[in-house]
């Protein structure tokens, strides 16, 4: 499960639109996704205690976005490689991803409240309303966007205007999820749902990872206009949407596996 969001991105790759077999593909990376969830602790949701049914639903919405791009995503390849048409579909995943994602920390935070940890799953939910707003504005615009470019096969020179505003809302929108993700491992690190090597692992790689955006700027660079190809440019990958959700789904893998473990005597 750890590995998921890895392949899901691999099998992006455009030479696989051929039609018949991205959605196979989709469709059985998708049923293996929610096989190993109902294995890892899903399956306490049925009968279960309120508290482990909180820590399975977190886990399945943190892991969610993952699972859609698994099953929607196949051949879909980068944004300007895909049609208006995939494109509209890409931010539609994403919008159903951020909602996915914003919901599961306000989970997490009532399962983190009971087991005593008040402090920095309050600062993770602060952030997380407010990454969670930010990201719905971005997409809905962004959907607006190819929606018009399918129906007209362009966008009014006004909206391509607020390109630069757009991208602004893009990187508060990461920025407040890395630092929501730090927010709630370091609280699942003070209860013990974490351990103390893995909880500062995941707020050191929150801080660098908002480092390099910081370092990038408030633009989202145009993957075509430097000589270093985007994905060694870690600003870049760092502000690509559906990248500040990778660590929230291993916690979410987490959460499904305590759930799922026998209770302790």
């Amino acid at each position: 499960m750890c590995i998921v969001p890895f392949p899901a991105v691999g099998l992006m790759v455009r030479s696989l639109r051929i039609p018949g077999v991205y959605q196979t593909v989709g469709a059985m990376h998708f049923t293996l996704i929610w096989i190993a969830v109902w294995v890892l602790g899903a399956r306490v949701l049925k009968g279960g205690a309120p508290d482990r049914q909180r820590l399975v639903v977190a886990g399945g919405l943190l892991v969610a976005p993952f699972a859609l791009i698994a099953l929607l995503w196949v051949g879909l390849g980068t944004p300007w490689d895909a049609t208006p048409t995939e494109n509209r579909l890409r931010y539609v995943v994403l919008l159903a991803g951020s909602i996915a994602v914003a919901s599961a920390f306000i989970v997490l935070k009532e399962a983190l409240t009971e087991a005593g940890e008040r402090l920095y799953s309050t600062l993770g939910f602060a952030t997380n309303l407010f990454a969670g707003a930010v990201y719905l504005v971005w997409l809905c615009m962004q959907i607006g966007v190819f929606d018009m470019k399918v129906r007209d096969g362009q966008v009014p020179p006004m909206i391509i205007s607020l390109s630069n505003m757009l991208d602004i809302l893009l990187f508060v929108g990461c920025v407040l999820t890395y630092i929501t993700t730090a927010g709630f491992a370091a609280s699942m690190g003070r209860v013990r749902w974490l351990g103390r090597g893995a909880t500062r692992a995941y707020v050191v790689a929150s801080v660098v990872a908002v480092v390099f955006i910081a370092v990038r700027g408030l633009s989202f660079p145009d993957p075509t206009a430097d000589a270093t190809p985007w994905y060694l440019r870690p600003g870049f990958i760092a502000g690509i949407p559906a990248v500040p959700w990778i660590m929230p789904f291993l916690l979410g893998v987490v959460l499904l596996r305590r759930a799922g473990d026998e209770p302790r005597q």
